[in-house]
């Protein structure tokens, strides 16, 4: 039985329009990250082989390979529920997200500093990564993090509230080589309670991440 499964959609394919288009969503989500889905699952199955054999030639290879597509399953899990047809705009405290609005406030300055920063992070990536929101236990705060590929350059222990996808399969049908004109269009889209959600069950959860006295 496969460890990892594709979830479902939380809306149909044009529910992001005109952000992102529905040919978009539908390849991205039903091929690539349906890909990353399936890579995970292999290697996970060539990992039992491996310890069954006692074979461990391609071990560096097989480990890097399940890095690779279980953190591309796991951002794309919550990359499609931080974004909704109706979203965008600031978290505001009237909008029932203030503990969000304050974690933003106290560890950027200000929203705009976040949205200056996060914008810059994704957009400027080296190829293929994404820019992160996250909340790093160790300080209590919020961070953003530029990722490469899906899961290089990432503080340990650090969790995933929002997320950008900046690689070309996320926008170039629709915004060609114009990288930063879809981040700029992302912010349309973000659905400030389900990362308001995410903020507040890191927070619960912080005390698991067991430091040095």
């Amino acid at each position: 039985m496969a460890t990892y499964t594709l979830p479902e959609l939380p809306y149909d394919y044009a529910a992001l329009e005109p952000v992102i288009n529905p040919q978009i969503v539908e390849l991205h989500h039903d091929k690539h990250h349906a890909a990353y889905v399936k890579g995970a699952n292999d290697t996970l199955e060539q990992l039992e082989e491996a310890r069954d054999k006692e074979a461990w030639g391609a071990i560096n290879g097989l480990q890097k390979n399940l890095a690779f597509h279980l953190s591309g399953h796991i951002l794309h899990s919550i990359y499609w529920h931080n974004m909704t047809g109706d979203g965008g705009g600031e978290p505001l405290a009237a909008d029932g997200v203030g503990g969000l609005a304050d974690a933003i406030t106290e560890s950027f300055g200000s929203f705009a500093g976040l949205k200056s920063q996060l914008t810059k992070a994704a957009a400027t990536t080296q190829g293929s990564g994404w820019g992160v929101l996250a909340y790093e236990p160790v300080s209590g705060k919020l961070i953003v993090e530029q990722v490469y590929d899906h899961q290089g350059n990432v503080g340990q222990g650090s969790v995933p509230v929002l997320v950008f996808d900046a690689w070309e399969h996320a926008f170039y049908l629709q915004y060609k080589n114009q990288k930063v004109d879809f981040i700029e269009a992302m912010w349309r889209v973000v659905n400030w309670q389900d990362v308001a959600k995410r903020y507040a069950a890191a927070k619960e959860r912080a005390n698991v991440l067991l430091l040095a006295p």
